[in-house]
């Protein structure tokens, strides 16, 4: 998928996971519900850090076109260290290590720990980051045309906003999580949840997605998993810009109706 879609479908997953959470008795606040679909928003470009012409590689100029260099090589040297006799040689790391289960979970449980544990600057630098993906993914037409300075403005100043927001006693920064020196354990959530939404979309495509890894399937170590072949598309087809797109924007709707206990 492209950046767009993945966004679109990380943010209506989240506003998705909040319906399900109000029907469970245990609803969001407000500020959890907008925060959480921004940053699974942003999550759910991360695993493409491994390619360097992704929408994540332009989103902080040199430092993420650098850092998007190192992953591609990192990822490489872990597939080809770890590959199974059936799985193919390859040149590069895109669609490896940072698009399985695995890496998504170890992402998310590295935001946690840094947001108890690093304090407030931990949160601004996790939210701001994300921020400024989802400006990238969800408005991705204006940040195409705008200067990065202003793109990492907008994120810097809502993160500012937002974290302040959630700072509110029942404003939801210890959502989820109640005890003491326990507040933004729940960040990790929608970084996990954007990476595997990410995965899954990049599995319904030709290439398919290697979700399971390390988990063997027959020969493999880094079976593509996905849908029987005439049910896959190619990125950017119309498929995902005339079906999936809006049903993504239609699900997301309903999840944050659902969530609000408007419906």
């Amino acid at each position: 998928m492209m950046g767009p879609a993945h966004s679109l479908s990380g943010a209506a997953a989240w506003l998705g996971v909040g319906a399900a959470a109000a029907a469970a008795g245990h609803p969001m606040p407000w500020p959890v519900l907008v925060v959480g679909a921004l940053i699974t928003a942003g999550a759910a470009l991360a695993p493409d850090l491994d390619h360097k012409s992704a929408t994540i590689s332009r989103a902080f100029g040199p430092v993420s076109r650098g850092l998007c260099g190192i992953v591609d090589e990192l990822s490489h040297a872990v597939y080809k260290a770890t590959r199974g006799p059936g799985d193919p040689r390859r040149n590069g790391g895109h669609r490896t290590l940072t698009h399985t289960w695995l890496w998504a979970v170890l992402i998310g449980a590295g935001a946690s720990a840094a947001a108890v544990f690093g304090g407030r600057w931990a949160v601004l630098a996790i939210l701001f980051v994300h921020l400024v993906l989802a400006v990238e993914g969800l408005l991705w037409r204006a940040a195409r045309v705008s200067s990065d300075v202003l793109v990492w403005a907008l994120g810097a100043t809502s993160a500012w906003i937002l974290a302040g927001v959630l700072d509110q006693p029942g404003n939801g920064s210890d959502w989820l999580f109640s005890g003491a020196g326990q507040e933004y354990l729940w960040l990790g959530l929608p970084i996990v949840l954007g990476a595997l939404v990410h995965d899954i979309g990049d599995a319904l495509t030709v290439s398919g997605c290697p979700i399971l890894w390390p988990i063997p399937l027959g020969r493999k170590r880094w079976h593509p998993i996905g849908p029987p072949k005439g049910m896959r598309f190619r990125a950017g087809s119309w498929v995902e810009l005339k079906v999936l797109m809006p049903a993504f924007m239609v699900l997301g709707g309903i999840g944050a109706a659902g969530a609000l206990n408007f419906i």
